[in-house]
Protein backbone atom coordinates (compact mmCIF):
# COMPACT_ATOMS: atom_id res chain seq x y z
CA UNK A 1 0.00 0.00 0.00
CA UNK A 2 1.05 3.56 -0.55
CA UNK A 3 1.26 4.55 3.09
CA UNK A 4 0.06 3.71 6.58
CA UNK A 5 -0.38 7.17 8.11
CA UNK A 6 -3.54 9.26 8.03
CA UNK A 7 -2.70 12.47 6.18
CA UNK A 8 -6.20 13.67 5.31
CA UNK A 9 -8.71 15.56 7.40
CA UNK A 10 -9.92 13.93 10.61
CA UNK A 11 -13.68 13.98 11.20
CA UNK A 12 -15.08 15.48 14.37
CA UNK A 13 -17.94 12.98 14.28
CA UNK A 14 -17.07 9.41 13.30
CA UNK A 15 -18.86 7.33 10.73
CA UNK A 16 -20.25 4.30 12.54
CA UNK A 17 -19.75 1.01 10.68
CA UNK A 18 -22.52 -1.29 11.83
CA UNK A 19 -20.86 -4.52 10.68
CA UNK A 20 -17.94 -4.14 13.09
CA UNK A 21 -19.63 -1.71 15.48
CA UNK A 22 -16.75 0.72 15.20
CA UNK A 23 -16.46 4.41 14.32
CA UNK A 24 -13.92 5.71 11.81
CA UNK A 25 -12.54 9.24 11.59
CA UNK A 26 -10.68 9.50 8.28
CA UNK A 27 -10.71 8.49 4.64
CA UNK A 28 -7.66 6.31 5.24
CA UNK A 29 -9.49 4.39 7.96
CA UNK A 30 -12.38 3.88 5.56
CA UNK A 31 -9.95 2.57 2.93
CA UNK A 32 -8.40 0.20 5.48
CA UNK A 33 -11.84 -1.17 6.36
CA UNK A 34 -12.90 -1.64 2.73
CA UNK A 35 -9.63 -3.27 1.71
CA UNK A 36 -9.45 -5.69 4.64
CA UNK A 37 -13.16 -6.49 4.91
CA UNK A 38 -14.19 -7.10 1.33
CA UNK A 39 -16.85 -9.62 2.40
CA UNK A 40 -18.55 -6.89 4.45
CA UNK A 41 -18.95 -4.41 1.60
CA UNK A 42 -22.70 -4.16 1.22
CA UNK A 43 -25.59 -1.73 1.61
CA UNK A 44 -24.73 -1.24 5.28
CA UNK A 45 -21.85 0.98 4.17
CA UNK A 46 -22.57 1.81 0.52
CA UNK A 47 -25.31 4.31 1.25
CA UNK A 48 -26.26 7.98 1.43
CA UNK A 49 -25.09 8.20 5.03
CA UNK A 50 -21.51 7.49 4.04
CA UNK A 51 -21.72 10.00 1.19
CA UNK A 52 -23.04 12.69 3.53
CA UNK A 53 -20.31 11.95 6.08
CA UNK A 54 -17.59 12.28 3.42
CA UNK A 55 -19.00 15.65 2.42
CA UNK A 56 -19.86 17.07 5.83
CA UNK A 57 -17.05 15.69 8.00
CA UNK A 58 -14.17 15.33 5.56
CA UNK A 59 -15.04 18.25 3.30
CA UNK A 60 -14.64 16.16 0.13
CA UNK A 61 -17.44 17.62 -1.99
CA UNK A 62 -16.13 16.28 -5.31
CA UNK A 63 -15.82 12.72 -3.97
CA UNK A 64 -19.29 13.09 -2.44
CA UNK A 65 -20.76 13.89 -5.86
CA UNK A 66 -18.95 10.97 -7.48
CA UNK A 67 -20.22 8.50 -4.90
CA UNK A 68 -23.74 9.86 -4.81
CA UNK A 69 -24.04 9.43 -8.59
CA UNK A 70 -23.03 5.79 -8.23
CA UNK A 71 -25.67 4.94 -5.63
CA UNK A 72 -28.45 4.65 -8.21
CA UNK A 73 -26.28 2.42 -10.38
CA UNK A 74 -25.22 -0.08 -7.71
CA UNK A 75 -28.18 -2.42 -8.16
CA UNK A 76 -28.49 -1.86 -11.90
CA UNK A 77 -25.18 -2.62 -13.55
CA UNK A 78 -22.00 -1.05 -12.25
CA UNK A 79 -21.55 -2.94 -9.00
CA UNK A 80 -19.78 -1.96 -5.80
CA UNK A 81 -16.37 -1.49 -7.41
CA UNK A 82 -17.44 1.74 -9.11
CA UNK A 83 -18.46 3.10 -5.71
CA UNK A 84 -15.42 1.90 -3.76
CA UNK A 85 -12.56 2.58 -6.19
CA UNK A 86 -12.98 6.39 -6.20
CA UNK A 87 -12.48 6.32 -2.43
CA UNK A 88 -9.16 4.53 -2.84
CA UNK A 89 -8.10 6.93 -5.59
CA UNK A 90 -8.94 9.99 -3.50
CA UNK A 91 -6.81 8.72 -0.63
CA UNK A 92 -4.03 7.36 -2.83
CA UNK A 93 -4.31 4.27 -0.67
CA UNK A 94 -3.49 1.50 -3.17
CA UNK A 95 -0.95 0.97 -5.88
CA UNK A 96 -2.22 0.24 -9.40
CA UNK A 97 -1.48 -3.47 -8.94
CA UNK A 98 -3.31 -3.57 -5.62
CA UNK A 99 -6.25 -1.73 -7.14
CA UNK A 100 -6.56 -4.30 -9.95
CA UNK A 101 -6.28 -7.20 -7.50
CA UNK A 102 -8.93 -5.71 -5.24
CA UNK A 103 -11.28 -5.08 -8.18
CA UNK A 104 -10.90 -8.68 -9.35
CA UNK A 105 -11.70 -10.03 -5.87
CA UNK A 106 -14.75 -7.81 -5.58
CA UNK A 107 -15.98 -8.84 -9.03
CA UNK A 108 -15.71 -12.54 -8.10
CA UNK A 109 -17.63 -11.89 -4.91
CA UNK A 110 -20.43 -9.97 -6.61
CA UNK A 111 -21.39 -12.85 -8.92
CA UNK A 112 -22.07 -15.10 -5.94
CA UNK A 113 -25.64 -15.71 -4.79
CA UNK A 114 -27.01 -13.66 -1.88
CA UNK A 115 -26.85 -16.66 0.46
CA UNK A 116 -23.27 -17.43 -0.53
CA UNK A 117 -22.31 -13.80 0.15
CA UNK A 118 -24.06 -14.02 3.51
CA UNK A 119 -22.15 -17.19 4.38
CA UNK A 120 -18.86 -15.55 3.46
CA UNK A 121 -19.75 -12.64 5.77
CA UNK A 122 -20.67 -15.06 8.52
CA UNK A 123 -17.42 -16.97 8.11
CA UNK A 124 -15.43 -13.74 8.24
CA UNK A 125 -17.26 -12.54 11.37
CA UNK A 126 -16.66 -15.93 12.98
CA UNK A 127 -12.93 -15.74 12.30
CA UNK A 128 -12.91 -12.30 13.89
CA UNK A 129 -14.66 -13.78 16.98
CA UNK A 130 -17.81 -11.72 16.37
CA UNK A 131 -19.85 -14.83 17.07
CA UNK A 132 -23.29 -13.33 17.66
CA UNK A 133 -23.20 -11.42 14.39
CA UNK A 134 -21.99 -14.53 12.56
CA UNK A 135 -24.92 -16.43 14.05
CA UNK A 136 -27.27 -13.80 12.67
CA UNK A 137 -25.90 -14.31 9.16
CA UNK A 138 -26.12 -18.11 9.34
CA UNK A 139 -29.63 -18.03 10.81
CA UNK A 140 -30.84 -15.77 8.02
CA UNK A 141 -29.53 -18.23 5.42
CA UNK A 142 -31.38 -21.09 7.10
CA UNK A 143 -34.54 -19.01 7.50
CA UNK A 144 -34.66 -18.37 3.76
CA UNK A 145 -33.57 -21.89 2.89
CA UNK A 146 -34.97 -23.31 -0.33
CA UNK A 147 -34.58 -27.08 -0.87
CA UNK A 148 -32.20 -27.76 -3.71
CA UNK A 149 -31.24 -24.10 -4.16
CA UNK A 150 -27.60 -24.37 -3.12
CA UNK A 151 -27.36 -28.05 -2.31
CA UNK A 152 -27.17 -30.19 0.79
CA UNK A 153 -23.43 -29.67 1.25
CA UNK A 154 -23.85 -25.89 1.46
CA UNK A 155 -26.51 -26.03 4.18
CA UNK A 156 -24.58 -28.69 6.09
CA UNK A 157 -21.59 -26.33 6.10
CA UNK A 158 -23.78 -23.45 7.33
CA UNK A 159 -25.13 -25.59 10.19
CA UNK A 160 -21.62 -26.74 11.08
CA UNK A 161 -20.34 -23.16 11.21
CA UNK A 162 -23.41 -22.08 13.16
CA UNK A 163 -22.59 -24.74 15.74
CA UNK A 164 -19.01 -23.52 15.94
CA UNK A 165 -20.24 -19.96 16.54
CA UNK A 166 -22.52 -21.08 19.37
CA UNK A 167 -19.63 -23.04 20.85
CA UNK A 168 -17.59 -19.84 20.74
CA UNK A 169 -20.22 -18.32 23.03
CA UNK A 170 -20.13 -21.41 25.29
CA UNK A 171 -23.69 -22.32 24.28
CA UNK A 172 -22.74 -25.97 23.95
CA UNK A 173 -26.22 -27.50 23.89
CA UNK A 174 -27.32 -25.32 20.98
CA UNK A 175 -23.98 -25.96 19.29
CA UNK A 176 -24.47 -29.71 19.58
CA UNK A 177 -27.92 -29.48 18.03
CA UNK A 178 -26.48 -27.60 15.06
CA UNK A 179 -23.74 -30.20 14.63
CA UNK A 180 -26.36 -32.97 14.79
CA UNK A 181 -28.47 -31.32 12.08
CA UNK A 182 -25.38 -30.83 9.94
CA UNK A 183 -24.44 -34.49 10.40
CA UNK A 184 -27.91 -35.60 9.33
CA UNK A 185 -27.41 -33.76 6.04
CA UNK A 186 -23.81 -34.80 5.38
CA UNK A 187 -22.55 -37.67 7.46
CA UNK A 188 -18.91 -36.65 7.75
CA UNK A 189 -16.61 -37.89 10.50
CA UNK A 190 -15.53 -34.35 11.33
CA UNK A 191 -19.08 -33.19 12.03
CA UNK A 192 -19.75 -36.31 14.07
CA UNK A 193 -16.58 -35.62 16.05
CA UNK A 194 -17.77 -32.11 16.87
CA UNK A 195 -21.20 -33.35 17.91
CA UNK A 196 -19.84 -36.08 20.18
CA UNK A 197 -17.24 -33.69 21.60
CA UNK A 198 -19.89 -31.13 22.54
CA UNK A 199 -22.16 -33.56 24.41
CA UNK A 200 -20.07 -33.98 27.61
CA UNK A 201 -19.94 -30.21 27.98
CA UNK A 202 -23.59 -30.07 29.04
CA UNK A 203 -24.67 -33.68 29.74
CA UNK A 204 -23.93 -35.99 32.64
CA UNK A 205 -22.32 -39.36 31.91
CA UNK A 206 -25.59 -41.32 31.84
CA UNK A 207 -27.29 -38.97 29.40
CA UNK A 208 -24.13 -38.80 27.34
CA UNK A 209 -24.05 -42.59 26.93
CA UNK A 210 -27.74 -42.58 26.05
CA UNK A 211 -27.14 -40.06 23.27
CA UNK A 212 -24.36 -42.25 21.89
CA UNK A 213 -26.65 -45.30 21.96
CA UNK A 214 -29.36 -43.36 20.11
CA UNK A 215 -26.77 -42.26 17.59
CA UNK A 216 -25.54 -45.84 17.07
CA UNK A 217 -22.07 -44.41 16.73
CA UNK A 218 -19.11 -46.64 15.98
CA UNK A 219 -17.56 -47.50 19.40
CA UNK A 220 -14.05 -47.37 17.95
CA UNK A 221 -14.65 -43.88 16.59
CA UNK A 222 -16.20 -42.71 19.85
CA UNK A 223 -13.21 -44.03 21.77
CA UNK A 224 -10.74 -42.20 19.52
CA UNK A 225 -12.72 -38.97 19.89
CA UNK A 226 -12.80 -39.24 23.68
CA UNK A 227 -9.06 -39.95 23.80
CA UNK A 228 -8.40 -36.93 21.60
CA UNK A 229 -10.60 -34.69 23.75
CA UNK A 230 -8.96 -35.98 26.92
CA UNK A 231 -5.60 -34.83 25.58
CA UNK A 232 -7.03 -31.42 24.77
CA UNK A 233 -8.50 -31.21 28.26
CA UNK A 234 -5.05 -31.49 29.79
CA UNK A 235 -4.10 -28.12 28.35
CA UNK A 236 -4.15 -25.83 31.41
CA UNK A 237 -5.93 -22.89 29.78
CA UNK A 238 -8.72 -25.07 28.34
CA UNK A 239 -9.16 -27.11 31.50
CA UNK A 240 -9.50 -23.94 33.54
CA UNK A 241 -12.10 -22.43 31.24
CA UNK A 242 -14.18 -25.61 31.12
CA UNK A 243 -14.03 -25.88 34.88
CA UNK A 244 -15.36 -22.34 35.11
CA UNK A 245 -18.10 -23.08 32.61
CA UNK A 246 -19.28 -26.09 34.62
CA UNK A 247 -18.74 -24.65 38.08
CA UNK A 248 -20.64 -22.36 40.40
CA UNK A 249 -18.82 -19.36 38.97
CA UNK A 250 -20.77 -19.58 35.72
CA UNK A 251 -22.41 -16.18 36.20
CA UNK A 252 -19.04 -14.48 36.55
CA UNK A 253 -17.79 -16.31 33.45
CA UNK A 254 -20.84 -15.17 31.51
CA UNK A 255 -20.14 -11.55 32.44
CA UNK A 256 -16.56 -11.94 31.26
CA UNK A 257 -17.66 -13.50 27.98
CA UNK A 258 -20.27 -10.80 27.43
CA UNK A 259 -17.60 -8.15 27.78
CA UNK A 260 -15.18 -10.10 25.59
CA UNK A 261 -17.71 -10.47 22.80
CA UNK A 262 -19.36 -7.06 23.14
CA UNK A 263 -18.33 -6.19 19.58
CA UNK A 264 -20.37 -9.10 18.26
CA UNK A 265 -23.64 -8.43 20.06
CA UNK A 266 -26.52 -6.27 18.96
CA UNK A 267 -27.72 -3.44 21.19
Amino acid sequence: MSYDLCTGKQAEKPYFIENIRTGIYSLEELCFYLYNNICLIDESILNEGLCDWIRDELGLARLYRQLYEQLDKLEKQDGAAFFVLPIFREAGYLTHAEMREFQEKLAKLEVQSDDMKRKLRGDYLFREKMYARAIGEYREILRRRTPGKLGTQFYAAVLNNLGAAYAGLFQFETAAECFRESYELMKTKETLRKYISALPLFLDEAEYKKRLDDLKADPVLVKSIREYNAKLGTRPELAERLAQARGADAEKLFDELKEQYCRSTKI
